[in-house]
């Protein structure tokens, strides 16, 4: 069985965010993950900004003729 639980590593020692649900002694994998910072150099386009771009012919609400039958 493999259980996934979160936690930190400081000062040589691994602490974990909540118990384990095992009791007998249990080989561990330990992988260590660098937080990465969210990028603030990138600029947020303001909305509407694509507002007027994507055009639709003027027929595309019409029936299409192959579902007649259907209709």
């Amino acid at each position: 069985m493999l259980t996934t639980i979160e936690g930190f590593y400081e000062n040589g020692q691994v602490i974990l965010t909540e118990n384990p649900p095992l009791r007998k002694k249990t080989k561990v994998l330990i992988t260590f993950m660098e937080e990465v910072k969210p990028s603030t150099s990138q600029k947020k386009r303001p909305l509407g900004t694509m507002k007027g771009t994507i055009k639709m012919s003027e027929d595309f609400n019409d029936a299409i003729d192959d579902l007649n039958d259907y209709m």
